[in-house]
């Protein structure tokens, strides 16, 4: 019985070290994300019809890219006066470890139709909660 209760104690306190270890990794990828946001450009396509360029250092993928792309056409959005835009596409590359975002939205007064709308005074609040710049 003691054997059996040793073998217990040893593997419980096993699974709890390894658990340990798996919170210090992802706690330490997480501190290790430093993106470095290079900057937007912006070029009007057509009234409503807006194009921009992004670029950083640092992406852990295609979706951090993506996201200071939408960050910065939400703040354009909203510096323009209207408070909606939809994405329309967005073409992500990345070489020499520099991630780029070409997307293209139209910005709109109104809720828009389609599927992949955005209300640009929430998509603001978030980036700024995940330090995200804008525009």
């Amino acid at each position: 019985m003691a054997v059996i209760m040793s073998g217990l104690r040893a593997a419980g306190l096993a699974g709890l070290v390894g658990l340990m270890g798996c919170a210090g990794t992802q706690d330490a990828s997480e501190r290790r994300f430093a993106p470095e946001y290079l900057g937007v450009e912006t070029r009007m396509m057509d009234s409503d019809l807006v194009n921009f360029r992004v670029a950083m250092r640092g992406a852990r993928d295609e979706a951090d890219v993506i996201a200071y792309a939408r960050c910065a056409a939400a703040q354009y959005a909203l510096i323009r006066g209207y408070g909606f835009a939809r994405h329309l596409r967005t073409n992500v590359t990345r070489e020499g470890g520099i991630s780029r975002a070409d997307a293209v939205y139209t910005i709109s007064p109104a809720l828009p139709r389609g599927l992949r709308t955005i209300d640009s005074e929430v998509v603001v609040a978030d980036c700024e909660e995940q330090n995200i710049p804008t525009v």
